[in-house]
């Protein structure tokens, strides 16, 4: 496998230093708990605490630093080829809510910026949806009509500012990108300053519901609240049953320098050719860093370094003038059977306990949106578009998709039982590399690091018990049927798996747990 020149860091993680906050070592009673450190929480914590509510805001690692920390950061109401598809599944006025609520997170970000006064590199630009295939154009003109229809500035175009032809575009005016990082630490100094409290490696590893609430960590702390917002990304919390509704995906990014003058001047999506994403940042005086992410795929499946390397030769080839590969790194993110985010509370018995989630690779925009309406739905207000973004809805049009999504599941957790083994022994894993391999009667998940020594823990995911699989470019295990992501020594990297896999005794070995 090829290893990329540059830094396998994302941009954002390694231009936007933040200050460290404490874990949680005693109990806490606040009015609002809020479980997990990302845009939707951050959001969700800082309207809370300007709504004058208590609230306490715990992650399990670090603040900004999971998901969110790799995305690829476009602010925008333009979600791909989405407006069509929204008039067709929830009317003209769903799909006019979904556009309201998408742009005014947009315009939100651009105040409260300037509120604050938070230099995050924001740039207010145009955006694109376009396909390059002839017969794919009748598809943009149904969206750039659908689009106008739900009262977004929306047009078909043929021009656009990319240095190769398309063959037409949905071009949406009044678009930004910004640097997540920096706008997401600075709400958090402000939540801070207005007395609400940050916990970090503080995992939340239970959830009791009642009148108050109660939550425990992994370290036995105790949490008392009113009110508990669940913005782990994928919930942990599986009561909603909402594993069987959610899909995740991962899709990798590379940056390069460009000059300054070839920048595209926009933002722009293709679902063709597996997806694929552009932006720039601000990079120095001359250059700009060109972003783009693509190669969409579930976690668990696929060779990933063959990937990386098709959207690197991808950049190459479209963008001669990138001198560099500078940045790569992976997001992920989990689409609903609907394709809309479930924000509100989090089941139909649920009165206390919300979640968002959902947010199908636009999580900028929907994590603003779910801040402002989570914090509507504590405080007893009402919200044009609350009842679109339900979680306890359920449409006869998503039993389509809800099924192909199971039938996936299933096919990873009964399939991947029936193979004898991934490889058939420890001594065939190569430097560098991971696998499943049957040890003792039982599947084990070994990593061979670099000097050579493997390392094994179980290769059952502590979510819900699939067969984990090695991604050869991250060099993480990745579970295929929720999107649960650990470390080589078992350590959870993202949920919705809290567990760490369990380590196991390679032959010779003694003092592993069984």
């Amino acid at each position: 496998m090829t290893r990329w020149p540059g830094s396998y860091e994302s941009y954002w993680m390694e231009t936007a230093e933040g200050p460290r906050h404490p874990g949680l070592t005693d109990d806490l009673e606040v009015d609002v708990a809020v479980v997990g450190g990302g845009v939707a929480g951050i959001c969700t914590a800082w309207e809370v605490a300007r709504a004058g509510r208590s609230v306490a805001l715990l992650e399990a690692d670090r603040i900004a630093a999971g998901v969110t920390g790799y995305t690829t950061a476009k602010l925008s109401s333009q979600h791909g080829l989405v407006y069509a598809r929204l008039r067709k599944s929830f009317g003209v006025e769903g799909a006019r809510r979904y556009a309201r609520s998408q742009q005014e997170a947009v315009e939100y970000v651009e105040r409260v910026a300037a509120e604050l006064g938070i230099d995050c590199d924001l740039e207010r630009l145009p955006g694109y949806a376009y396909v390059e295939s002839a017969e794919a154009v009748g598809r943009l003109r149904a969206e750039a009509d659908a689009a106008r229809e739900a009262g977004l500035p929306a047009s078909f175009v043929t021009d656009t500012g990319l240095p190769y032809p398309v063959a037409g575009a949905v071009r949406f005016e009044e678009q930004a990108q910004f640097h997540p990082r920096k706008y997401l630490l600075a709400l958090v100094a402000d939540l801070v300053g207005q007395g609400g409290k940050v916990y970090e490696r503080t995992r939340v590893v239970s959830l009791h519901e009642g009148e108050p609430c109660r939550l425990t960590t992994e370290g036995g702390a105790g949490i008392v609240a009113r009110d508990v917002v669940v913005a782990t990304h994928y919930p942990v919390f599986d009561r909603a049953l909402m594993f069987s509704r959610l899909e995740p995906h991962r899709e990798l990014v590379v940056a390069a320098t460009i000059p300054v003058d070839r920048d595209p001047g926009g933002v722009y999506v293709t679902p063709e050719q597996n997806t694929r994403s552009v932006r720039t940042a601000p990079y120095g005086e001359d250059q700009r860093l060109l972003i783009v992410t693509g190669e969409k795929f579930k976690p668990g499946t696929g060779e990933v370094g063959e990937r990386h390397e098709r959207l690197a030769a991808w950049t190459g080839e479209r963008f001669p003038f990138a001198s560099r590969i500078t940045h790569r790194w992976a997001a992920q993110d989990n689409s609903t059977t609907d394709q809309v985010p479930y924000v509100g509370r989090f089941h139909p018995g649920a009165r206390h306990v919300y979640v968002a989630t959902g947010f199908g690779g636009w999580g900028m925009s929907n994590g603003v949106m779910s801040g402002r309406l989570l914090t509507a739905h504590i405080t007893g207000e009402e919200s044009p578009w609350a009842s679109l973004y339900d979680p306890r809805r359920l449409h006869p049009r998503e039993a389509p998709s809800l099924l192909k999504a199971q039938g996936s599941v299933l096919k990873h957790f009964v399939g991947d039982r029936l193979r004898a083994s991934h490889v058939d022994s420890v001594e065939e894993i190569a430097p560098g590399s991971g696998a499943v391999v049957r040890i003792g009667g039982r599947r084990c998940a070994v990593y061979r690091d670099e000097s050579g020594e493997a390392h094994a823990v179980s290769a059952r995911c502590t979510h819900l018990g699939c067969l984990v699989h090695f991604n050869d470019a991250e060099r993480a295990w990745e579970c295929p049927c929720h999107g649960s992501r650990f470390d080589t020594d078992g350590t959870v990297i993202q949920g919705p798996a809290v567990r760490p896999l369990e380590s196991r005794a390679l032959p010779g070995e003694t003092g592993a747990s069984d």
